[in-house]
Formats: structure tokens, C-alpha cells, sequence
């Protein structure tokens, strides 16, 4: 056993985190400090802190870093249109950097020796916030109480926490509860009834939106505004960017747009399914990679497309902090120095549409070349010849040798 004197607890209020606050002082015998981070997880963050203080903590940090994780951690992300195997939004993924460079922080602060959080030993999240934590302090002590303890089911953690007289939220009778995690992004749900790929969610289960069957028969449309590739005003109204995601989060609800159900590839080598709400999100990739469609030079464009599985595939494994995504960063804002404009969307029924987009000075469209009308000879069709002709050259040549 280390001789751990105070821990920093990645402390969310809920059921492990809830036994891990219990679990780390009878087993170390260390002063915990906890550490919640408001990354947008609606209504979580005081019910955590009068959890710590009933059980007897004195250091307790509670942070509103929504404003940091939008404009630091999320917007750049969507600057590259990433996407995890073509279907997740890396909602979990992305805040996990930000929580762990805190826990660093507060370690430090505080002259704590370890930090801990309470991600399981079969999931991404231990290697997320670990590689964090090491990138930023690399002789940081880390306890990860899944890797140690027997408490390997949602029962015995149950079961636990009445023994010590820990309350339990969203406990259904005598089911676990869904193991979630939200934040501005999106809210996830794993575990229960979802461990069975065949079967599908229940309605109940969808805490944010509205199902799309049930949503408004007329559609909404919204107009944003891009600078550098951010949305920095919605329908004419500037917006911070934790705000924009905020009020995108809810026309979205309102709309059932951005639920996704999916089996996904855990970077521990198992497959996984979970669902996904990530209503600000699906309408800012639809939207941002609109605005690149007007904007951004083909083969620019082309590259991203080329480099965003990898940079999607950092972001999931937790590499954020990294030198390779770093790089990658550094090009992918060097592209967006011209996505600027406007995009219309229309939300109807759980889709977003594109509808519209516009630039008034970062425009590659020319109207008068795109026109199937006369161009007034802006574009020489015979030169198409010429370079259908080289263009064809090779597979002419592999055809006789055939």
C-alpha cells in the first residue's frame, strides 16, 4: 500500500465517486479533497458539494469551467469535424483533458500526493484522465480504485453504499442504475438494459430531448455565424462560445435532434454500447463542415477529411496532450482562417438540414463558373478534353495490357 497522505478526488457526486470518497479514507487513511468540475452536467454540481461536506470534507473545489471547455477543448475539436468511427461526437471524451489538467492543478495547490478518479478498469475514461494527468505532471500518483477494490458489479456498489449510508440517485427498483455522464456537449448512458445490443432503449431512458416522433411538425431555423471557424453569434446575436452550445443545445432538445445509439470500439479492446444525446454538437458539425463546403480550398478540405479519423482516434484514446494532436491542431487551425460566413439550418423532427450558407469575402463558390447557363466563357468546356485525356492516360494503358 503507498503512503498517500491527501488525494484529489475527481468527484462527481454520484454513486462511485460517492464510495470511492468513503473507500480512499478507510483504505489509505488519507484526507480527500474533491475536485467537481462544471463542464455543463445541469444540476449535478451543488448536490456534489453538500455530499462531500456530509461526509465530512473540508477541502472541497467546485469549479465553472463551462466557458474553458467550449472555447479550449470543444471548439477546436469541431474545427476538425471529428468524429469517432463515423458516429460518436467524443462528448465524454473531450472534457476528460480539462478535468484531469485540474486534478494536476489542485494537486499541486493543495500539496496533495495522489490524485484519483473513478473511472472502471474496462472502460477509456482510467486511460483518458491518466494520460492527462502523466503529460501534465509526469511523477503524479494516481489511484484507481477499480483496479483495487472488489466492488466489481453495480450490486456490491450498491449494496455498499447502503452499508455506509451513501444515498443513490435514479435507482429503479431493483435495477442498477444507467451509468451516465454529461456535460455541455452531450449526456451518455451505458450499462442495464444496454448491455444487450438487440434490445433497444427506452424512451424514459433519454433525459434531454424530446423523441423525434413527439417533436413540433414545423421546423426551426436558425442562422450562425462563423469567424475562423467558430460560431461567434446565433440569428444576428453574439454568443460566448459555452452560451452558443447552450442555446444549440436547446432548439435541438426541443427538435429530438442528436440521439445516436451505437457499438463502439473501446481503446481497452472491447466493444462497448452506449447512447449518446449530443443535440449543440450534431448541429455544429452539420453546420461548420457547410461553412467549410463554401470556404475551404478542395484540397485543403480533402486533407482534413484524410486526417480527421486520426485526430478523432487521439481524442477517444485520450491523447489529447500529446504532441502529435498538438501538431495536428496547429494545421487545423491554420485552416480555418478563412471559414467565415453565415449557415442556415432547419431542425425538423431529430434531423438538421443544411439549407443555406453564404460568405461575403471568403467565398470559393463563382457563380458565374458553377451555372449550368451561359457563363459568358468564364470556363473553356474544351479544355475538359485535354484533361480527361491525361487524366485517362494510365488507365488506357493498364486496359491494353490487359
Amino acid at each position: 500500500m503507498r503512503d498517500i497522505k491527501k488525494a484529489v478526488l475527481a468527484y462527481s457526486g454520484g454513486l462511485d465517486t460517492s464510495i470511492i470518497l468513503k473507500w480512499l479514507g478507510d483504505t489509505y487513511g488519507c484526507e480527500v479533497v474533491t475536485f467537481t468540475a462544471d463542464v455543463g452536467q445541469r444540476g449535478e454540481v451543488e448536490p456534489a458539494r453538500a455530499k462531500a461536506e456530509a461526509m465530512g470534507i473540508k477541502e472541497i473545489y467546485i469549479e465553472d469551467l463551462r466557458e474553458e471547455f467550449a472555447r479550449d477543448y470543444v471548439f477546436p475539436m469541431f474545427r476538425a469535424n471529428a468524429i469517432y468511427e463515423g458516429v460518436y461526437l467524443l462528448g465524454t471524451s473531450i472534457a476528460r483533458p480539462l478535468i484531469a489538467k485540474r486534478l494536476v492543478e489542485i494537486a499541486a495547490d493543495t500539496g496533495a500526493d495522489a490524485i484519483s478518479h473513478g473511472a472502471t478498469g474496462k472502460g477509456n475514461d482510467q486511460v483518458r484522465f491518466e494520460l492527462g494527468a502523466y503529460a501534465i505532471n509526469p511523477q503524479i500518483e494516481i489511484i484507481a480504485p477499480w483496479r483495487e477494490w472488489d466492488l466489481n458489479s453495480r450490486e456490491k456498489l450498491l449494496a455498499y453504499a447502503h452499508q455506509h449510508g451513501i444515498p443513490v440517485e435514479m435507482k429503479r427498483g431493483k435495477k442498477s442504475p444507467y451509468s451516465m455522464d454529461a456535460n455541455l456537449l452531450h449526456i451518455s448512458y451505458e450499462g442495464g438494459p444496454l448491455e444487450d445490443p438487440w434490445t433497444e432503449a427506452e424512451e424514459e431512458m433519454w433525459l434531454w430531448s424530446v423523441s423525434p416522433e413527439n417533436a413540433p411538425n414545423k421546423p426551426t431555423y436558425l442562422e450562425l455565424e462563423y469567424v475562423h471557424g467558430d460560431i461567434v453569434s446565433i440569428d444576428g446575436e453574439a454568443m460566448s462560445p459555452a452560451t452558443v452550445m447552450m442555446h444549440l443545445n436547446q432548439l435541438a432538445e426541443e427538435n429530438g435532434v442528436g440521439r445516436v445509439d451505437m457499438v463502439e470500439n473501446r481503446y481497452v479492446g472491447m466493444k462497448s454500447r452506449g447512447c449518446y444525446e449530443t443535440p449543440a454538437g450534431t448541429i455544429m458539425l452539420a453546420a461548420h463542415r457547410a461553412m467549410e463546403s463554401l470556404t475551404l480550398d478542395r484540397e485543403a478540405g480533402h486533407l482534413k477529411d484524410d486526417l480527421m479519423p486520426r485526430y478523432a482516434k487521439l481524442v477517444y484514446n485520450g491523447y489529447w496532450w500529446s504532441p502529435e494532436r498538438e501538431m495536428l491542431q496547429t494545421l487545423i487551425d491554420a485552416s480555418q482562417q478563412r471559414v467565415n460566413g453565415l449557415v442556415r439550418v432547419k431542425l425538423y423532427k431529430g434531423s438538421v438540414t443544411v439549407v443555406g450558407r453564404k460568405s461575403a469575402s471568403d467565398s470559393l463558390f463563382d457563380e458565374d463558373i458553377a451555372t449550368f447557363e451561359d457563363d459568358r466563357g468564364a470556363y473553356d468546356q474544351r479544355d475538359a478534353e485535354g484533361f480527361i485525356r491525361l487524366n485517362a492516360l494510365r488507365l488506357r494503358l493498364g486496359a491494353r495490357r490487359k
